[in-house]
């Protein structure tokens, strides 16, 4: 069974469709009220882009405040049934949006992205804890290849869908509510046909003492250095990735002089190198686990930065100054083909980067603690996120540009894969067994 006959498989086709329409809902709210903010709140600009900060913000809190109680929660309860009363919860939130969109109320309209962010962080240790449960250990690369694969697409065109339905003059906010509305009924009923996943561990008291099982969950993480360096791999993905998504528009508006239909040409790129890089990472590790995948991530991601810093150097800005770059003219230079051809191998090595090391952090930990080991994964993921935007904020306030920005990511994604390699050194040996059977070298 490959990869793509999964998604026929009840063990795994309702649970990829159950996240990628949750994955879908979020992005759709999410930049829609990006939108309603930099467009609709009255005030100076730079109030408008203090909010969309703000907004971020208000979305990745709750992976800080719960995902402790959520690993707690995943590993006593039987998970199919907390996923369906997730889902459920996500239907009554996005009526909830449709009320603050009806009164055009920019604190409910938080409120709702707040709650996106708490029913997110409670589902997030339930789809990969409950993975290695439906699925044999041959078949966990493929299956989280899967999802990546499902994730990254559902972002680009919840993105895209939100954007474009907020825009529409008059009723935006009505149909990004009948929008949002209809994919939670859809996720709800895709989840009705998860299969049982029996819990973990049904004698575990669940504490809500946040900072202390905060602590206590990532140092359940640390009891296995494999596991700990692996998250801490996984972490530094979500950080280069949400650089490199969050400067894309400003690259793409500074550097390309481009407009929103080029924003969209660029994430495209990178999400369907994602996916397929998600997809190619079965059949490259010969439906194995295979974390030594990752360090050939690494130096693909480092290469293609750092070309597109090279880019930069030589860059003919072909429209005049003042005149913005339309989709169609972009196309037509070779130089921004090669910034195409440098952003979907990028996010193509991104897929073969991230999916071996979920696939290891899901086998190496014990099914008892697994959900709790995702919970501190996704502590670990929020903090990266943080701390990407504010070294972003700090090198531009330093005079980066986007392509040294980039050339500075190139040169610590090095150092990360190489602190990681010498922390666990499994890791670069199954690299060069990986190097040899595919040159063939016996």
């Amino acid at each position: 069974m490959t990869q793509f006959t999964l998604i026929y498989n009840k063990r795994f086709g309702p649970l990829f469709l159950t996240q990628s329409l949750g994955a879908l809902n979020d992005n759709i709210f999410k930049n829609s009220l990006v939108i309603f903010i930099a467009f609709s709140l009255t005030g100076a600009e730079q109030n408008s882009s203090i909010m969309v900060i703000i907004a971020a913000g208000v979305f990745i809190l709750p992976f800080f405040l719960f995902s402790a109680i959520a690993g707690q929660i995943a590993d006593k309860y039987e998970k199919s049934q907390l996923i369906r009363g997730i889902k459920l919860a996500e239907i009554v939130i996005m009526m909830l949006a449709t009320v603050a969109y009806l009164l055009m109320s920019l604190p409910l309209l938080m409120f709702v992205l707040f709650l996106m962010g708490t029913q997110s962080t409670l589902f997030g240790p339930l789809k990969y804890g409950i993975l290695p449960q439906h699925l044999k250990p041959e078949e966990l690369t493929g299956g989280n290849g899967m999802i990546q694969m499902g994730t990254y697409l559902a972002i680009l065109f919840g993105t895209i869908l939100g954007g474009v339905l907020i825009a529409i003059k008059p009723g935006g906010n009505w149909y990004v509510s009948c929008m949002v509305i209809t994919v939670a009924i859809c996720g709800w009923l895709a989840s009705r046909h998860i299969p049982v996943a029996r819990a973990a561990d049904p004698s575990l008291e669940v504490s809500v003492n946040i900072l202390r099982k905060t602590w206590d969950i990532i140092a359940h993480a640390r009891k296995n250095m494999k596991i700990f360096w692996a998250i801490i791999g996984i972490s530094w993905f979500w950080f280069y990735g949400a650089t490199f998504l969050s400067l894309v528009p400003s690259y793409t508006k500074q550097i390309l002089l481009g407009n929103e239909h080029v924003t969209t040409i660029l994430l495209t790129a990178f999400s369907v190198g994602i996916g397929t890089g998600s997809l190619m990472c079965e059949k490259i590790s010969a439906r194995k686990i295979e974390p030594g995948l990752s360090v050939l991530g690494a130096i693909g991601l480092s290469v293609f930065a750092t070309d597109l810093y090279f880019i930069d150097l030589s860059y003919e800005v072909l429209i005049a100054p003042g005149k913005i770059n339309g989709a169609f003219f972009f196309m037509n230079s070779l130089d921004n083909w090669r910034i195409l051809f440098d952003l979907t191998l990028t996010g193509f090595f991104g897929g073969l980067y991230i999916v071996p090391l979920y696939a290891y952090v899901q086998n190496l930990s014990a099914e008892k603690i697994r959900s709790r080991i995702i919970a501190a994964n996704n502590i670990l993921n929020a903090l990266f996120m943080v701390l990407s935007a504010l070294l972003t904020i700090g090198l531009i306030s330093m005079g980066f540009s986007i392509p040294q920005i980039f050339l500075v990511m190139a040169i610590m994604n090095i150092l990360i894969i190489s602190l990681i390699c010498r922390q666990v050194p499994e890791i670069i040996s199954r690299f060069f067994n990986l190097v040899r059977r595919l040159a063939g070298i016996y």
